[in-house]
């Protein structure tokens, strides 16, 4: 028996329970984690309310880091005692112990702790994709990146001026702002006070930007539109305020613009994919070019009250469950 999180119907935090269940031997090509460190990420609060439907009774969570404990036939690239990672599921992370099929699992540098790796996977990959193969950011541009104090903010914006960019930051409280700018926003708007667009046209000299990167959804949507340039990109990569809603594509008609959904896994669906995302992300925390702070710890029994903290924006950075 495992201990493990699970929910029998959808809603808010409270319908998370810490249970035992069952977890069967690898079966041919999966690898068994014995989970040190599981990663809270947004997509999981969709799972859990239902916005992303799943099958009912669930377990959640796509994204952990441990040791690899048991293999199932035909599985070579690990071994018994490696470890390893994963971040696009299958869904049932927030557990002491879960298999995987091996080919979506990466192995973890040396030199990247337990606890870091996981609270970065799933955020520095889709770091690594928004900013080098949805919209590729070239040097000397100017973006624009809401919640930069977030999980993915404090990824991308950094990993953004490293490819020469100047960062633009949303935040939304003062409280947020030195926090953006020590992760390489060379200007911040705070969102609750300011009009996101009103400032982006006055840093841009009435411009825009060529590209939004809003994994904000339903707050920001019609503001990531207004402060774009001429065939400008908004790529909106997730609905941490709610989805957007319907809208007529003709809102992008008069300047000519771009709007894209990308996600983690059409970026990753391939295990090359995949490694190559992981190996240019751990390049460049290695290389010091992105500098992980630690991440926010909860106990695996608390983590309804993580969901909590996370949906009311009380916490900065990652967050990590510990078995």
């Amino acid at each position: 028996m495992t201990k493990a999180i699970r929910f029998t119907e959808t809603g808010g935090p409270e319908v998370l329970r810490l249970t035992e269940v069952e977890l069967p031997a690898p079966a041919a090509g999966e690898i068994r984690l014995r989970q040190s460190a599981i990663a809270v990420n947004f997509i999981d609060t969709y799972h859990r309310s239902g916005l992303y439907p799943v099958k009912l009774p669930s377990g959640l969570g796509l994204e952990a880091v441990g040791i690899v404990e048991a293999i199932g036939a035909g599985v070579t690239e690990f071994a018994v005692g490696d470890r390893a990672g994963y971040c696009t599921g299958p869904i049932g992370a927030y557990a002491e112990a879960h298999n995987l099929p091996a080919a979506r699992a990466v192995k973890i540098p040396d030199a990247i702790s337990d606890d870091i790796a996981a609270s970065i996977l799933m955020k520095g990959m889709t770091s690594e994709y928004l900013l080098r193969r949805t919209y590729p950011v070239k040097p000397g541009e100017t973006i624009l990146f809401h919640a930069a104090a977030g999980g993915v903010g404090q990824v991308a914006c950094q990993w953004a001026k490293a490819l020469g960019a100047t960062v633009i930051g949303t935040v939304g409280s003062d409280a947020k702002v030195g926090l953006a700018k020590s992760f390489g926003c060379d200007h911040v708007i705070v969102s609750s006070r300011e009009n996101i667009a009103d400032r982006v046209m006055d840093i841009t000299g009435g411009k825009g930007v060529p590209v939004s990167y809003d994994g904000v959804g339903k707050d920001t949507f019609e503001a990531s539109i207004a402060s774009l340039a001429t065939r400008g990109v908004l790529v909106s990569f997730g609905n941490a305020s709610g989805a957007v809603p319907p809208f007529s594509p003709a809102i992008l008609s008069p300047k000519s613009l771009y709007l894209t959904r990308p996600g983690l896994f059409g970026y990753t669906g391939t295990t090359a994919e995949l490694r190559d995302s992981a190996e240019a992300l751990f390049d460049v925390i290695l290389t010091g070019k992105v500098k992980i702070a630690a991440p926010a710890v909860y106990a695996l029994a608390d983590a309804a009250k993580a969901h909590e903290d996370l949906q009311a924006r009380k916490t900065t950075g990652s967050i990590i469950l510990k078995p």
